[in-house]
């Protein structure tokens, strides 16, 4: 499992306002009571990260300060921002100008009920985070700053269980922050979706794309050991159900260790280079004796993001996917729209790709097969055949529009097959969109969704929204509730709003 999966390394920071006016007694009463709020977060088994208290602010200079220690640690991947008293806004505009790091803005009070018979003004001065979280909130929204706001008592699971939502966002956006993805070959020839400004892409999302010929991979393919493809088969063995011909002996037992050399030496390049994604392209195998099929499933579920046809922007969401779903259950992979059921009854999808589908999303023990490739020219690939669970999954893409990047989300059903499908050599999903098919389709190719997407049944949309905010990124969800004409609107509205935000 990729070291970067295990988000308990990572820490956000529990961030609380106040202000000197109320003396030392109420300031201790609020350190106290912040402790406790960011100890129970902590505690959460909704929360992945580590939560840690920070000490009270109080002062310009001292908001300032935790902010250019948050951008520092490498360990922080966030801040958690309330205001237990009123805490004059004007105070946080130096800290939140040079402040990199996401925050979700906390709108709770330490107390659950007004204690009716007892309150009075001493407890009205300490718990003014009603109004002191209004003054937070205005200074956040005067700067055009993006983050999440969630409201209610601290104690409560969906207000923790929102905040983990942001937190794993929140690991997956530190995650890509110079992040490396390696193209093996270049894009497709005259594919259009899959392009895009990389430099574009480093300077909003932080992740660098690295290109490598083909014969680079090849020649560190061709480096790999006879004992590290006797190592990898016998996992194979183990893992997986394996068919005779693969076997020891079997007749095309070449063509198993012939998949296990390419995933070892991919593996390797990937190790040695701190690569978190990568990309493929059948067009371009130049020194391959067949296309990475085995190996690709493997490494994704090892944690790595892949684009097939050089697609380095799915790559890129799906390494962001991965380390969000770390822990959960469910899976990602990289998928592809590939035919439709059009039954009246109830229109369908079924997804699949050529080779590249993560066994993360399987049904079961994954059986290890091989079969011809009816294009790019080479040997037999090996590759897992599977199908996926039932349940809530969805699917996502990013494009470049030009003047900004999108991400389409689409929220589906994964139903059982009407069928066997006894000659369909890919691992595959079959899913019903919500509401339809023709919603949904109309609506992804109204915003200009790609064919490639990350599936996953780990995530919500909410995952991924939060991500999308945290990258300043166009967000468009279908869902049970989308209206073709409503969603043409507010792609319309959308394309207003960037253009006129860019000259601003």
């Amino acid at each position: 499992m990729d070291r970067m999966m295990n988000l308990e390394q990572f820490e956000i920071w529990f961030i609380t306002g106040s202000q000197h006016l109320y003396g030392p007694e109420t300031l201790e009463k609020v350190a106290t009571n912040s402790r406790e709020i960011a100890e129970a977060l902590n505690a959460s088994h909704n929360i992945p990260t580590r939560v840690v208290f920070k000490p009270v602010l109080t002062t310009p200079e001292a908001i300032y300060q935790v902010c250019q220690e948050a951008n520092l640690a490498g360990n922080c991947v966030g801040l958690i921002t309330w205001m237990h008293t009123f805490s004059p806004a004007k105070m946080w505009i130096r800290g939140l100008n040079i402040l990199k790091k996401p925050f979700v803005h906390l709108h709770t009070q330490y107390n659950r009920e007004i204690p009716w018979a007892d309150i009075d003004m001493d407890f009205m001065n300490l718990n003014q985070a009603a109004h002191g979280d209004r003054e937070f909130g205005f200074i956040g929204s005067r700067m055009r700053l993006n983050r999440k706001v969630v409201v209610g008592y601290w104690q409560d699971e969906d207000v923790q269980s929102e905040i983990g939502v942001w937190t794993r966002a929140a690991c997956a956006w530190h995650d890509l922050q110079g992040a490396k993805i390696a193209r093996f070959g270049d894009n497709m020839r005259d594919v259009a979706v899959t392009e895009g400004d990389k430099v574009e892409a480093q300077i909003r999302m932080g992740y660098d794309v690295y290109g490598y010929g083909v014969g680079d991979l090849a020649k560190a393919v061709s480096q790999v050991t006879a004992a590290q493809v006797d190592q990898l088969v016998a996992e194979y063995m183990e893992e997986y159900q394996v068919i005779d011909a693969l076997k020891p002996g079997g007749e095309a037992h070449q063509s198993l260790r012939d998949a296990a050399q390419i995933e070892a030496g991919m593996r390797t390049f990937l190790e040695a280079g701190n690569f978190k994604a990568f990309t493929t392209n059948f067009e371009d195998l130049h020194g391959l004796v067949q296309l990475p099929g085995l190996a690709v499933q493997r490494l994704m579920a090892d944690g790595y993001g892949f684009g097939a046809e050089g697609d380095w922007k799915t790559a890129a969401l799906i390494r962001a996917m991965k380390v969000m779903g770390a822990g959960l259950s469910g899976g990602a992979t990289f998928m592809e729209d590939y035919t439709y059921h059009m039954d009246q009854r109830q229109m369908k999808v079924l997804g699949a790709h050529m080779l590249e589908v993560c066994p993360t999303i399987a049904d079961g023990r994954p059986r290890l097969d091989i079969y011809p490739l009816s294009i790019g020219g080479k040997a037999d690939p090996v590759r897992l055949i599977f199908d996926t669970r039932t349940g809530p999954a969805l699917n996502a893409s990013i494009m470049d529009m030009g003047n900004r990047f999108r991400m389409v989300v689409s929220e589906v059903d994964v139903v059982p097959t009407d069928a066997p499908l006894p000659r369909l050599p890919v691992a595959r999903a079959l899913w019903v969109p919500r509401p339809s098919l023709k919603v949904a389709a109309a609506a992804w190719i109204l915003a200009g969704g790609a064919h490639h997407t990350g599936f996953s049944q780990a995530l919500t949309a909410a995952h991924l929204q939060d991500f999308a905010e945290m990258a300043d990124m166009e967000f468009l969800l279908i869902n049970a509730d989308t209206q073709v004409a409503a969603f043409k609107k507010e792609i319309r509205w959308n394309d207003l709003y960037y253009l006129l935000a860019q000259r601003s």
